[in-house]
């Protein structure tokens, strides 16, 4: 399964509220409706915490979202 780039800002000034971390660009496997998605997006190398953006989750994602429910 190929990874989605669906991130157009940089996020690598953001850090981990856990570990004082910088984020960086990962692979996170999401899923929905047992539907599995390969996404990049920044997370946290020391304990994995991933961020989801508001324009993201909000936008292309609830997009996504609907699409499998109208399945």
């Amino acid at each position: 399964m190929s990874t989605m780039k669906v991130l157009d800002k940089d996020y690598s000034h953001w850090v981990c509220a856990r570990c004082e971390q910088p984020l960086q660009p990962a692979t996170v496997e999401l899923e929905y409706l047992d539907s599995l998605f390969n996404v990049e997006l920044p997370a946290c190398a020391a304990c994995g915490l991933v961020l989801i953006p508001e324009d993201l989750a909000t936008g292309k994602m609830a997009d996504v979202e609907s699409l499998l429910e109208d399945k």
